[in-house]
């Protein structure tokens, strides 16, 4: 494997929709830039925090695993 494979796939897309909420408006509670949560939502991101991850759990009321899968 490669540094950039890996079979992870993220679902921000769809929690953002059903819960009626912008990447702006996730962006701004979870304390990250439009720009960082842009390339976690579309996949690009090579690594997120812990913290961060739990913040967006607890702002989209969700599990990491709504948010993250292996395909």
């Amino acid at each position: 494997m490669t540094d950039g494979d890996h079979r992870v796939t993220v679902h921000l897309d769809a929690l953002l929709e059903e819960r009626g909420m912008t990447l702006t408006e996730l962006a701004d509670r979870i304390g990250i830039t439009v720009a960082n949560a842009s390339i976690l939502k579309n996949g690009r991101a090579r690594a997120i925090r812990f913290s961060t991850l739990t913040a967006i759990c607890d702002v989209l009321e969700c599990q990491p695993g709504d948010i993250l899968r292996v395909s």
